[in-house]
C-alpha cells in the first residue's frame, strides 16, 4: 500500500486499491471495473494520494518502481495510458497536469474513503466499522450527503426531475453557514447501489445522510426525505412534501428550499445536543444558536448571547461569532426584553462592522448589518441588506421576516403580507412562525380588517402564547369590534406578560414603540391606539 486511504473517488472515476481496481460509472450509475494494468494503476494511486500538489517524477518512480532502475520515458509511458482512459470524453483538459522538467500534478477533485471492513464479513453485505483503537477522527459537524433520491413514479422517465431536486438541495445545503456537503459527483456514485447508512457515512466521512423519494403521479408530485444519523442508523427527522406540476421548475425550488430549511433547524438542534468534553468555538456557536429558536424570553437572550461570548472569547476574530452576537443583541432589543438598550445597540454596530470589514460578502455578516439598521430605525437602508443576503442565499428566512417589518415601518404596508407569505412558504414550522403570524394580523388591524386581524393574532397566540404584543393588537381588535369586555381581558394579560410599565397608558407606549414613515404612524394611531383607547387604556 502507498498511502492510507483504500478508495478514491473523482469526476465518474472510483479507485478501489485493494479490490478491483479503477471503475467508471455507467449510465445506470453502477461502478463497472476498467481494464487497466497494474502500473498505470500504481502511478495513478501516488498522484491521487496528493491529489493538488506537484509530484516530481523521481517521487513516483520510487514509489511504484521501488528500487528498480527505470527511464523517465516508462513513466510517460504510463501517464499516456491514464490519459486515455481518465481524459475520454472530458472537455475541460487532462486530469493530469504536466509540470515541465519536474513532474505531474492531478488536478480533478478527489474524495478520499477509508474502507475498513472486518475481514468475516462479506464485502457486499459488510457495513464498515472502525477497530478499536484506530484513533480515526470524528466526522465535521454539520457534515451530511444528500443521496440520490429515489425515482417511485409510474412513470420511470422523470429521473431528470428527481435528479434535479437531489441537486439542488445539495446546494441549497452548501450555502448554510458552517454546513460541509459532498459534492454531487461524489453522492452520485451511490446512486443504484445497496449500502447501508453507515458505511456511507463512514466511507465519506459525514454525520448524517439525506436521502428520499419521489413520486409523481399525473399532475401530482409527493416527496419523502429523511435525515439519518450515519452513527447509529437513527433516523431524525422526515417530512412529506406534495404539489402540483404546473410550473415544474418553481415546484422544484419550492420543496428542495423548504427541504434545506427544515434541515438547517433540524441539524443545529442535533448537533446541540451532542456531547463535547472541550467545547470549542463552533460548538458554543451552535448551542447558542440552537438556543435562540426558543420563544422570545429574557433568559433565551441572556444565554445564547452567553454562549456566543464564550466563543468570541476562544476566537475574536471569528465572523460567526461577531454577527451572531450582534444578531442576538438586536434581537433582543427589538422584543423588548433588555435594559441596555443602547449599549447592546452601539456593541452590536461594532461586532456587525468588525465582521463585514473581514468578509465583506458573507450573508451572515451583511444579516447581522441588516439587524442593526433596522434597530437604528433606518428600514429602506436595512432592506438593501437583506435583499443582498436573500440573492447570495434565497433559503434565509430570516431575511424575508426583517423584509416585512422594514417594509411595514417604511410606509410600503401592501407589500408586507406577500413578504411574510414566502418566509412561511419556506419554512411552515419555523422556530419565528409566531411573529410572522403577528406581524400579518398587525398589517390586517392597520387597514382595518378586524376579523382577519383577530384570526392571525390567534394563531401567533397558539404559537407563542408568551408574547405580551400580540395580546394587545387582540386588545385593540376586540375593542373595535365592540367587544370591550373580551379587549379588557387581554390589555390585561398584555400588561401581565410584559412584566413592566409599557401598556399603563398611550404615553408610555408612544415613547417606547418605533411608528416608522407618517403613513404608517397615521394607521397605528387610528386603529392600534384607537383600539386601545376603547380597550380601557388612559391617555398618561
Amino acid at each position: 500500500m502507498l498511502g492510507a486511504a483504500d478508495m478514491f473517488l473523482f469526476h465518474e472515476f472510483r479507485l478501489d486499491r485493494r479490490g478491483e481496481g479503477l471503475s467508471r460509472r455507467d449510465e445506470l450509475g453502477v461502478f463497472v471495473p476498467l481494464p487497466v494494468a497494474p502500473r498505470p494503476l500504481d502511478v495513478l494511486s501516488v498522484l491521487v494520494e496528493r491529489a493538488g500538489e506537484l509530484i516530481t517524477k523521481e517521487e513516483i518512480i520510487a514509489a511504484v518502481w521501488r528500487r528498480s532502475v527505470v527511464e523517465n520515458a516508462n513513466l510517460t509511458v504510463q501517464i499516456a495510458a491514464l490519459r486515455r482512459v481518465l481524459d475520454q470524453g472530458r472537455s475541460e483538459g487532462s486530469c493530469i497536469q504536466t509540470v515541465a522538467a519536474r513532474g505531474y500534478r492531478f488536478v480533478a477533485p478527489v474524495t478520499r474513503v477509508e474502507k475498513c471492513i472486518q475481514p468475516s464479513m462479506a464485502s457486499h453485505e459488510a457495513v464498515a466499522t472502525l477497530p478499536a483503537g484506530s484513533g480515526r477522527p470524528a466526522a465535521p459537524r454539520l457534515s451530511i450527503v444528500v443521496l440520490p433520491f429515489t425515482d417511485l413514479s409510474e412513470d420511470r422517465g422523470q429521473q431528470y426531475f428527481v435528479d434535479g431536486i437531489t441537486e439542488d438541495v445539495t446546494t441549497d445545503l452548501s450555502r448554510l453557514p458552517h454546513m460541509l456537503v459532498i459534492s454531487r459527483n461524489t453522492a452520485f456514485a451511490y446512486q443504484h447501489t445497496r449500502f447501508h447508512t453507515k458505511q456511507i457515512g463512514h466511507e465519506l466521512g459525514v454525520r448524517y445522510v439525506l436521502e428520499g423519494s419521489v413520486r409523481r403521479s399525473g399532475r401530482q408530485v409527493r416527496v419523502n426525505a429523511q435525515l439519518i444519523d450515519a452513527d447509529t442508523d437513527m433516523h431524525l427527522w422526515a417530512e412529506r412534501f406534495d404539489g402540483e406540476t404546473g410550473d415544474l421548475l418553481a415546484l422544484q425550488n419550492e420543496i428542495t428550499s423548504r427541504i434545506a430549511v427544515a434541515l438547517n433547524l433540524e441539524l443545529i438542534g442535533a448537533e446541540a445536543v451532542r456531547p463535547t468534553e472541550h467545547p470549542d468555538v463552533l460548538d458554543y456557536i451552535l448551542r447558542g444558536r440552537a438556543v435562540s429558536y426558543k420563544p422570545p424570553s429574557r433568559e433565551k437572550y441572556a444565554e445564547s448571547i452567553s454562549l456566543t461570548e464564550r466563543a468570541l472569547a476562544l476566537d475574536p476574530s471569528s465572523l460567526a461569532a461577531q454577527s451572531y452576537l450582534a444578531i442576538y443583541l438586536t434581537a433582543r432589543v427589538l422584543d423588548n426584553m433588555t435594559d441596555t438598550g443602547a449599549a447592546d445597540i452601539e456593541r452590536a454596530e461594532r461586532l456587525a462592522e468588525g465582521a463585514l470589514a473581514s468578509s465583506p460578502r458573507s450573508p451572515l455578516a451583511l444579516f447581522a448589518k441588516g439587524q442593526v439598521l433596522r434597530i437604528q430605525h433606518r428600514p429602506e437602508e436595512a432592506i438593501s441588506e437583506f435583499e443582498t443576503v436573500i440573492a447570495l442565499n434565497r433559503n434565509w428566512t430570516n431575511a424575508w421576516g426583517a423584509i416585512s417589518w422594514c417594509k411595514l415601518y417604511a410606509g410600503s404596508i401592501e407589500q408586507v403580507i406577500p413578504v411574510l407569505e414566502q418566509a412561511i412558504r419556506l419554512s411552515p414550522r419555523d422556530p419565528f412562525i409566531a411573529a410572522w403570524y403577528h406581524r400579518i394580523g398587525t398589517v390586517h388591524l392597520l387597514q382595518s380588517r378586524i376579523d382577519e386581524a383577530i384570526l392571525w393574532c390567534e394563531r401567533a397566540r397558539a404559537a407563542n402564547p408568551a408574547h405580551s404584543v400580540v395580546c394587545s393588537d387582540l386588545a385593540s381588535a376586540y375593542a373595535l369590534k365592540g367587544e370591550t369586555e373580551h379587549a379588557a381581558a387581554e390589555l390585561a394579560e398584555a400588561r401581565r406578560l410584559s412584566g413592566d410599565d409599557r401598556f399603563l397608558s398611550i404615553a408610555r407606549i408612544r415613547a417606547q414603540r418605533c411608528w416608522g414613515a407618517p403613513k404608517t404612524r397615521a394607521l397605528w394611531e387610528g386603529t392600534y391606539l384607537a383600539g386601545l383607547r376603547k380597550a380601557g387604556m388612559p391617555e398618561e
